[in-house]
């Protein structure tokens, strides 16, 4: 059944400055946590278009540099499945506002040893990766 597939996600880590960007989620699975800016990949999209398209529609702003970071698969949020492709990227214009008011409340910049609790999965896994270097993540 179409239901029962995983869902392909995208995330970015974005740096400025030494941080990175986090949104406080609402609405949605995760509500309550911190969060990169992503999304689903839409049909015929590549990953550098969702992850600069999804920036864009939830914080406005633009970004440059944007490299690989990890691919996991996620069960989660239950009955949520997705395969998660994260990305890091350079922050290159704009000041982070929350575009999306009934999926964010707020944006903010964090050093990535003092990071807002409680972290979305998606985005837990991606500071681990990159702290670890390690750049697949299985199911838990």
């Amino acid at each position: 059944m179409e239901k029962d597939r995983p869902k392909v996600g995208v995330g970015v880590m974005i740096w400025k400055d030494g941080k990175i960007l986090l949104g406080k989620r609402k609405n949605s699975h995760g509500a309550g946590e911190y969060s990169f800016t992503g999304g689903h990949i839409e049909h015929g999209e590549s990953f550098e278009e969702c992850v600069r398209r999804e920036t864009r529609e939830e914080a406005g702003i633009e970004i440059k540099n944007i490299r690989f970071l990890h691919v996991a698969n996620v069960l989660s949020y239950p009955p949520h499945h997705f395969v998660n492709v994260s990305f890091i990227a350079d922050w290159e214009s704009g000041v982070p506002r929350v575009c999306e008011p009934e999926k964010c409340e707020s944006w903010d910049w964090y050093d990535i040893n003092d990071l807002p609790s409680p972290m979305f999965k998606q985005s837990a896994i991606g500071v681990e990766s990159y702290l670890t270097k390690k750049n697949f993540h299985d199911k838990k």
